[in-house]
């Protein structure tokens, strides 16, 4: 344990904001202290129950952490009081009353997070053509006569294959228990929803009389977040949309942490599906309650995400995905009753999950190809999906290929100084002047910019709190247009000589992006976190080049964004950084949420879903983790924007400093830090 005689280091998910604070610091002080929003109504005197919380159990390895219930305090007497009075869960503390003692990872339900993190994956509004998997047909059938002893269910079935062309179709079990109430409540008129598999054609609800309406939903599951769409099958309208950060994030940030932590913690693939069906389960509560419909009404259900959310949302261990050679316990698609992975759904109610590509490329992507089609194309287009673990399709009509970077939470807020995840307070954007290094900011939640009259009235109830992803990557860019930044990633000591906004920490510098006000500290770029975004935006340029080469091709002629952070970052500053390939910027575009488009298109019409299973065997998987060549496009992509790539469309629009000249020796930039840091 590595809790000092006074202080505990303290994690809060799903923000990822740590800290030490004070042995004996109530957890809700210390949320406050560490710029973690907890609701509290009544002050932190145990009455409103608005601030519980719940103690995340195990070894988090990642952040050297072993976490248990007993680093709280014991239950306390308020809390008691408060519990044989209000709602307090078995595994729930109220936060103003519970003292932290040791090491410990806290996790901040949704409802207690006011503040929470913003889930940017909005629905996509293209028009799809329908064809559902599950139709409903109005048959009116036979009443029983003593002289033809045939059972009421297969007189129904009967007059469906007869009167709509079905072979061989069966009744779902669950119905024959009803079956006569309704066909008699109906006077042996009936709608039926037959859904209708690869094979089979099932019954799988009934009603009495007429009826037109059915209902299906769409869900993304992605390692930050998770979103679902619900639709209107009959007319192919989204009636409600719902997301909500992922729970499972506080078994670890990125992918290969979660794996980590069933690997070292039995019974910890189970904990994991746990919460993430939970989520969805509050999803769909949601999404119900927004519309109106009841969850007794929805019929299919269409399920997206990454190899180990797929896994883990299955109910299958992800163990043999954190290892060489990455094997799939499932990669095909799959159609499955909805109540085997226990959603409360009609009984029924059918699942569909998309084939997933390869070992670290999931059915998202899979999802996402086919909402945005590279395939079609006449020109090489490149498809990312941006995230904890990027997801890279490039290809045209002559030839596809995939693969995944380890690019890890960096560009979603984790593992920086002062990053966090999208919400309200969080630098969004910024720009840095060249002359004076002063920088403006835009929060979310705020139309204004810093030095915009009125911005401090619009902040004034979240203040500035952190940065979040799309900041990040204007922050890295701007610095590096400003020359505070070198090509290598070194922030640059000498520069201090012109702004206080160049500061020493050590033996390196830090960027104030953010000075403090109100006793809040200042909001600082450090060394390591200009290293961390290297390190994550090299990974997934030496993904794209490694495709490139497959391909035989030496630029792209169009990039698509795909996922929430694609959607929201500017294209030019993604090159600046080196993020994506020189490409003329009218030709990098932001999809949004193509992974849940292409959820949707595959629940609103079955041909997609064999669309995608066909090209889901064509595309060729590379996996960058077996490439020699992906290791020396890393080197060079760790350079600002590129140390051996040139940028002349970017160059168009954007004055680039001046590139040093190229030299391969690999201690240059060290020796070049050492000089610096012997003239400071």
């Amino acid at each position: 344990m590595t809790t000092s005689q006074k202080n505990a280091l303290v994690l809060f998910m799903p923000s990822g904001k740590r800290g030490r604070v004070a042995i004996g610091t109530p957890v809700l002080e210390a949320a406050r202290t560490l710029g973690v929003y907890v609701e509290s109504v009544c002050g932190g005197r145990g009455i409103c129950g608005k601030c519980q919380v719940s103690v995340a159990e195990g070894h988090f390895a990642k952040h050297g952490i072993i976490s248990s219930a007993d680093h709280l305090s014991a239950f306390s007497d308020t809390e008691a009081r408060y519990k044989s009075k209000r709602d307090l869960g078995d595994d729930r503390r109220l936060s103003c009353s519970s003292r932290i003692l040791s090491d410990i990872v806290i996790d901040i339900p949704q409802a207690a997070s006011a503040n929470n993190q913003m889930v940017r994956k909005a629905v996509d509004t293209r028009i799809i053509a329908r064809d559902p998997a599950t139709r409903l047909h109005y048959v009116e059938i036979e009443e029983p006569d003593m002289h033809k002893p045939l059972g009421d269910s297969d007189r129904l079935l009967r007059t469906l294959e007869d009167e709509w062309g079905y072979e061989h179709l069966t009744l779902d079990f669950h119905l024959y228990r009803d079956l006569q109430t309704i066909l008699r409540k109906g006077k042996w008129a009936v709608t039926a929803a037959v859904h209708a598999g690869k094979n089979t054609a099932t019954v799988t609800a009934l009603w009495p009389g007429y009826r037109e309406t059915l209902y299906g939903l769409a869900c993304d599951i992605g390692s930050t977040t998770i979103a679902m769409h619900l639709s209107d099958m009959m007319t192919g309208e989204t009636l409600a949309s719902a997301g909500v950060a992922n729970p499972q994030i506080r078994f670890g940030e990125d992918l290969m942490s979660r794996v980590s932590y069933v690997m070292m913690n039995p019974g910890g693939d189970a904990a994991l599906t746990r919460v993430v069906r939970e989520a969805i389960s509050g999803l769909i509560e949601d999404i119900c309650s927004q519309s109106g419909v009841a969850r007794n009404d929805i019929l299919e259900a269409v399920f997206v995400g990454n190899p180990i959310m797929h896994h883990l949302f299955l109910g299958l261990d992800p163990t043999e995905l954190g290892q060489a050679p990455f094997a799939l316990a499932l990669s095909g698609a799959l159609d499955l009753p909805a109540a085997t992975l226990g959603l409360d759904l009609n009984p029924g109610a059918r699942v569909y999950m998309l084939p997933c590509i390869a070992g670290h490329v999931g059915a998202d992507a899979a999802a996402a190809t086919l909402a945005e089609r590279p395939y079609e194309e006449d020109a090489v287009t490149l498809l990312v999906d941006i995230g904890t673990n990027a997801e890279i399709i490039l290809g045209s009509k002559a030839r596809t290929v995939a693969a995944s970077s380890p690019t890890g939470p960096a560009f979603e807020g984790a593992e920086i100084s002062c990053g966090q995840r999208a919400a309200p307070g969080a630098i969004e954007r910024i720009r840095i002047d060249t002359e004076t290094l002063e920088p403006r900011i835009r929060v979310i939640g705020s139309e204004k910019w810093s030095d915009e009259d009125g911005f401090a009235d619009e902040i004034k109830q979240t203040g500035v709190t952190g940065i979040c992803g799309s900041g990040i990557i204007e922050t890295i860019a701007e610095m590096f247009l400003a020359g505070i930044i070198t090509e290598d990633g070194i922030i640059d000591g000498a520069m201090a000589a012109r702004s206080d906004r160049v500061i020493a920490e050590g033996r390196t510098f830090a960027y104030v992006a953010w000075r403090g006000e109100n006793g809040n500290p200042d909001l600082l770029i450090r060394q390591t976190d200009v290293r961390a975004i290297q390190l994550a935006k090299a990974a997934l340029y030496a993904g794209v080049k490694l495709l490139m080469d497959k391909l035989g091709v030496d630029h792209v002629s169009r990039i698509k964004l795909a996922g929430a952070f694609g959607n929201f970052i500017d294209p030019k500053y993604a090159m600046v950084l080196g993020l994506i390939p020189d490409c003329p910027l009218d030709q990098v575009s932001a999809v949004g949420n193509a992974a849940g488009t292409g959820a949707r298109m595959a629940l609103l019409n079955q041909s997609y879903r064999r669309e995608i299973e066909t090209m889901v065997g064509r595309i060729e998987k590379i996996e960058t983790a077996l490439e020699p060549d992906f290791q020396r496009h890393f080197v060079s992509a760790m350079a600002l924007p590129n140390k051996t790539e040139s940028f002349p469309n970017l160059a168009r629009v954007v004055n680039l400093p001046e590139r040093s000249a190229v030299n391969d020796d690999p201690t240059r930039g060290a020796r070049a830090r050492r000089r610096q840091r012997a003239s400071s």
